[in-house]
C-alpha cells in the first residue's frame, strides 16, 4: 500500500512539475512579446530556464521526501517488529531520522532558489 502512496504522489509532483515549466514559457513568450531589445529578449529566456530548473530541482526534492517517508514508515512497521524485544528504542527509529535531512536540504535550497523570484 505504501508504495501506491509513493507513486501516486510522484505523478502529483510530475504534473505540478509540468504545470510550472509550461508557466515559465508562457511567462518568457510573454516577457519576450513585451521585449523591446536582444538582450531583454535573452533574459527574458535565461529567466525561464531558471524557473524550470527550480520546477525540476523541487520536483526531485518532493520524490526524496516521498522516498523518505517510505523507509521511514517500512522501518517503523515491519522492520521494528522484526527486530529482538531487548534492543535499544534508538535502533528502530534510526532510518525516521532521513525526512529531517531532506527538509534541511529543501530548506537550503529554497534559499538558494529565492534570488530568481526576486529577480523578476
Amino acid at each position: 500500500m505504501q508504495a501506491a502512496k509513493e507513486k501516486v504522489k510522484d505523478m502529483v509532483s510530475k504534473a505540478k512539475q509540468k504545470a510550472e515549466e509550461h508557466r515559465a514559457r508562457s511567462d518568457e513568450k510573454a516577457e519576450k512579446a513585451a521585449a523591446h531589445t536582444r538582450e531583454e529578449k535573452e533574459m527574458a529566456h535565461e529567466f525561464s530556464k531558471a524557473r524550470q530548473a527550480q520546477a525540476k530541482m523541487e520536483y526531485h526534492l518532493e520524490r526524496a521526501e516521498h522516498r523518505a517517508d517510505t523507509l521511514s514508515h517500512r522501518a517503523g512497521g515491519a522492520a521494528a517488529a522484526a527486530l529482538p524485544i531487548s534492543a535499544p528504542a534508538h535502533t528502530a527509529t534510526a532510518d525516521a531520522t532521513h525526512p529531517a535531512d531532506i527538509s534541511t536540504v529543501r530548506h537550503y535550497a529554497s534559499a538558494d532558489a529565492s534570488h530568481y523570484d526576486s529577480m523578476v
